[in-house]
């Protein structure tokens, strides 16, 4: 799979799944909302990991750096 996020992006992913998980965990987000947001951080975290985002390649986005692509 083709790296398409740079560093940043990937940071600011992080940071916002962790903040949306802290949020489902400490019942500030709750019922059938609050698993959609955790559904929804999981996937953002994971992409994260990865380094590829599957929506940024069907609208050709690519914040990552030529650097970046080749590791």
């Amino acid at each position: 799979m083709k790296k398409n996020m740079g560093k940043t992006d990937r940071i600011l992913r992080v940071i916002i799944a962790l903040i949306l998980a802290t949020l489902y965990f400490t019942d500030v987000i709750t019922g059938t909302i609050g698993i959609v947001v955790l559904v929804f951080a999981g996937i953002m975290f994971l992409t994260s990991l990865i380094g590829s985002c599957p929506p940024y390649g069907l609208f050709g986005i690519n914040t990552c750096k030529i650097e970046e692509q080749k590791k």
